[in-house]
């Protein structure tokens, strides 16, 4: 099972949309998906249409060791997920509490690996906080989702040092930080936006996923409306774009036989 934890030190930078929108991507080519929401402003779940019933949360996985089993809903873009609120943002002020709170997710998904192909981890924008370190201990990949704009080199520099400081506390030499890269909210008829990822290549070299994500306004629509670029307009840019991204990421890593499919869940309320 492939786990991906899509990170930044700060928000704007399309994480949440990358997460959704490469999901769906993964989805479309036949691969059994789950989506989890680890932001408290669950914008993930708000961006799929999904409201919290019963407080039946990521929250209750971090706050009340819920199984993920008991969690999961099914999006109308074709995988699951499980969603998020602002419940969670309780976690980070008792989990230096708790008994190593960085390792909560890793042992939740741990059962969760005859399901899926792929996990999408949704992290908050706070790269050293414990919810996120819950991600990266958990992730077999990093992606470090960096915006095309002002200062996105600075800020991507630093987020990768915080990662890698924080993996070698968390895994030590047993397993090395699994990093890349992927720019977005490209707009090739602005000069900065330009220089920035001329910038960025420079910097991350082959770290650096060679998809870039435009910036769409059909992207904006498909948040509001709670559907994925592909079913919005499948012919945009941003569709393709994420059709490529999918393309590229599979192609980087080795896939085991399919397995069997995961159970049908209930559609979700609109």
């Amino acid at each position: 099972m492939e786990t991906w934890a899509l990170a930044n030190q700060k928000g704007g930078t399309g994480k949440t949309t990358c997460a959704i929108h490469l999901a769906a991507a993964l989805a479309s080519r036949g691969k059994r998906c789950l989506l989890i929401d680890l932001d408290p402003q669950a914008h993930a779940t708000l961006g799929l249409g999904i409201a919290v019933e019963d407080g039946r949360s990521i929250a209750s996985a971090f706050l009340d060791l819920v199984p993920l089993q008991e969690l999961v809903r099914t999006s109308t873009a074709g995988f699951h997920v499980v969603p998020s609120e602002a419940r969670l943002g309780e976690f980070e002020e008792i989990a230096e509490r708790s008994l190593q709170p960085e390792g909560i997710l890793e042992r939740a998904l741990k059962g969760m690996s005859a399901r899926y192909d792929w996990v999408l981890l949704d992290c908050p924008p706070r790269a050293d906080g414990v919810i996120t370190l819950n991600a990266i201990r958990a992730a077999t990949t990093t992606l470090l989702v960096v915006e095309t704009g002002a200062f996105a080199l600075q800020g991507a520099l630093r987020a990768r040092a915080i990662f890698e400081e924080r993996a070698r506390d968390l895994l030590g030499s047993a397993r090395p930080l699994s990093l890349l890269l992927l720019a977005t909210l490209y707009d090739r008829d602005e000069l900065v936006s330009r220089e920035f990822l001329i910038a960025l290549q420079a910097r991350f070299g082959d770290l650096m996923l060679d998809t870039v994500i435009r910036r769409d306004e059909v992207l904006r629509e498909a948040v509001a409306c709670g559907i994925p670029a592909p079913g919005l307009a499948p012919h945009s840019a941003a569709a393709m774009d994420f059709d490529t991204l999918a393309s590229e990421i599979l192609a980087r890593v080795q896939r085991p036989p399919q397995r069997s499919p995961v159970p049908a869940l209930s559609p979700l309320p609109r």
